[in-house]
């Protein structure tokens, strides 16, 4: 059983959600069912870069993270692309029988069985901005596949009608942790990321949650691209 797989990197920390700060290896898989107009991995998503990814079978991927960590067991974020379109059934087994510990980031358009292997699914559904619809009878699929995993909402803002969504989303989902970030309007890896506008966009998101007096939501960077900007690999 291959795998079409973008990059595996790491160990760095995670830059985003529940874990972010955690020590991780990532597998980003190729591949997507959507294209979002502000991605920022089309080198992961459009089949034009397909030719960049490696086919891997699951015990070469495992071999890959156990390397990269030295073999001591991290945990290890499976994103993407959308990595639901792919089975890391067995990646995950071979990895959990040698302690290291599994993420999942998924839209929540495609539901696997192997969610309820996880310790962690973050579901993304995509704000209006990514001129993406969400299917919330698959999406509920997805909240079903994981079983008793720890799930998590996490939902990119990038304007007030995104902001406006995501609190119906957070109304429809109350029981679900929910962590907001603002967008990254520059997503090409060769120009630079303005650190001013990502810390107006941020505080602009505290004004509008904290501020207004909606408490529910945890209002995160993207510590990664505050960092390391939009290079690949870290």
């Amino acid at each position: 059983m291959s795998l079409r797989i973008a990059e595996i990197f790491g160990p760095t920390i995670q830059g985003e959600g529940a874990l972010i700060g955690q020590p991780t290896v990532f597998i980003r898989a190729g591949g997507c069912d959507y294209r979002c107009s502000w991605c920022d991995s089309l080198h992961a998503v459009d089949s034009r870069y397909r030719h960049d990814w490696q086919v891997m079978q699951p015990d070469e991927v495992m071999d890959r993270v156990v390397a990269l960590s030295g073999g001591q067991p991290v945990m290890v974020s499976i994103s993407g692309g959308n990595p639901a379109i792919q089975d890391f059934a067995p990646v995950i087994a071979q990895g959990r029988a040698l302690g290291y510990r599994f993420a999942c980031e998924t839209q929540g358009s495609v539901a696997r069985d192997w969610f309820a292997d996880l310790d962690l699914l973050v579901l993304s559904p995509k704000p209006p901005s990514s001129g993406e619809q969400v299917d919330w009878v698959a999406f509920d699929r997805c909240l079903q596949a994981a079983g008793r995993a720890d799930r998590i909402l996490k939902i990119v803002i990038f304007d007030q009608r995104d902001l406006d969504w995501a609190q119906d989303v957070a109304a429809r989902y109350p029981r679900l942790p929910l962590y907001l970030q603002p967008g990254n309007p520059e997503t090409d890896p060769a120009q630079a990321v303005d650190p001013q506008d990502l810390a107006d966009r941020m505080l602009w998101l505290v004004d509008q949650t904290v501020g207004r007096g909606w408490l529910r939501p945890r209002i995160l960077p993207q510590l990664h691209v505050l960092i390391w900007g939009n290079r690949r690999g870290v």
